[in-house]
């Protein structure tokens, strides 16, 4: 692995990342896992003070039962809350779903119920307010929820998971939730090249600057990630004060070259962490033993897309997302969530209820659509040419 990160005089020697072992979700050996995995670091007095307002920002992508492992899993989201209690700290939960409310998200996948077991309350992440970030490779301007910029700390609950558009779904890209309802889409819109996306998503993760990171890692999502994967139970939990390490350290377990994951270049530029294997410290658990070679995931850079692209390479370079008809049934979520106007996929006009179709020319590939699909129904399909091209 190479990557910038920040120079070695402004943080530890290596970024540690601690990988610890947990077999299922069982509240005790989670519990006791997620423990480990903060002693392996120094111990929670290191992460929260007493009296601190501590905000977890766990994966609330949409309201998904718990079994389908679309979300961070209830079990982590009550260990880490019971830890920080241990700690002192007033603790709350919250994230900005990809479709529908907070509150219901949180109460399909079984969050609400196990915060509600230790008096955890969900933070309103409606109220916005805009940013200033000077520093900022791109996003000058940030609108963040206001909870997350009331909290003392956050600490960031990411899940484990493939990622149409990004290959995988780690630490970094988890703090994309501090963004409020549809300016998540309008960042889509503003910057559908996917260099520039990332270096907005390593903008909000600096910014953000969440004190811990913890990868729910126990049972995982590959395939047609991160709504609509296959689980792939990984049996690991992954933790560290440097985002940038731990997703380099998931792209190790999955055997994906960190350099396919676009938003550790761009945080590592940004001086959020480090990606290099020589500066990154595994504590804990045998990576060799946890890794997983058969996980489905694309192992290769995303192709780059530009609007300004002819229409040919658009259509038989880009991959593009597609419905298959014998699972659609024809919810309407593909268009809704759908960042542009006019939309890209809609039901041809004047034929209600109809199959939705994409008008390709006007498509971003930000592939919101394929995200959010509650019945699986869109994937991502590599042209011919492009399977040639990006071997």
């Amino acid at each position: 692995m190479s990557g910038a990160g920040r120079p070695l005089s402004q943080r530890d020697a290596k970024s540690a990342v601690a990988l610890v072992e947990c077999p299922d979700y069982d509240e005790r050996r989670v519990l006791a896992a997620l423990r480990r995995g903060v002693d392996l670091l120094g111990g929670i007095r290191r992460f929260a003070a007493p009296g601190e307002k501590i905000l977890l920002k766990p994966n609330m992508l949409v309201g998904a039962p718990a079994h389908k492992h679309v979300t961070t899993h209830p079990a982590v989201l009550k260990a880490a809350g019971l830890l920080f209690q241990e700690a002192g700290a007033r603790i709350g939960y919250g994230d900005s779903p990809g479709f529908g409310s907070p509150a219901a998200a949180a109460a399909k996948s079984g969050l609400a119920a196990a915060a509600g077991e230790i008096g955890m309350e969900l933070a309103d992440f409606g109220p916005a307010a805009q940013v200033s970030f000077a520093e900022a490779l791109i996003a000058k301007q940030l609108v963040l929820a206001r909870a997350v910029l009331e909290a003392d700390a956050v600490v960031n609950l990411a899940k484990m998971k493939t990622h149409g558009f990004l290959r995988l779904t780690g630490a970094v890209k988890n703090l994309f939730g501090c963004v409020p309802g549809v300016r998540k889409a309008e960042y889509h819109v503003k910057m559908p090249r996917i260099e520039h996306f990332s270096a907005m998503l390593a903008d909000v993760a600096r910014f953000v600057n969440a004190r811990l990171h913890v990868m729910d890692g126990i049972v995982a999502m590959e395939g047609n990630g991160p709504g609509s994967g296959t689980p792939r139970p990984m049996k690991a939990l992954l933790l560290s004060s440097d985002p940038v390490a731990l997703d380099a350290v998931f792209c190790l377990l999955v055997r994906m070259p960190p350099s396919c994951l676009p938003t550790l270049a761009a945080a590592a530029e940004g001086g959020l962490g480090t990606w290099e294997t020589e500066s990154i410290e595994i504590r804990g658990d045998d990576p060799g033993r946890l890794a997983c070679p058969e996980f489905q995931v694309v192992r290769r850079p995303p192709v780059p897309f530009d609007r300004s692209f002819p229409y040919y390479l658009k259509h038989w370079i880009t991959p593009r997302p597609v419905i298959d008809p014998r699972l659609c049934l024809k919810c309407g979520v593909c268009t809704e969530v759908c960042p542009l106007q006019p939309k890209a996929v809609a039901p041809p006009p004047g034929s209600e209820g109809a199959l939705p179709a994409y008008d390709y020319r006007r498509c971003i590939r930000c592939y919101c659509c394929q995200e959010m699909c509650p019945h699986g129904a869109i994937a991502i399909r590599r042209p011919l040419l492009s399977r040639f091209i990006h071997r």
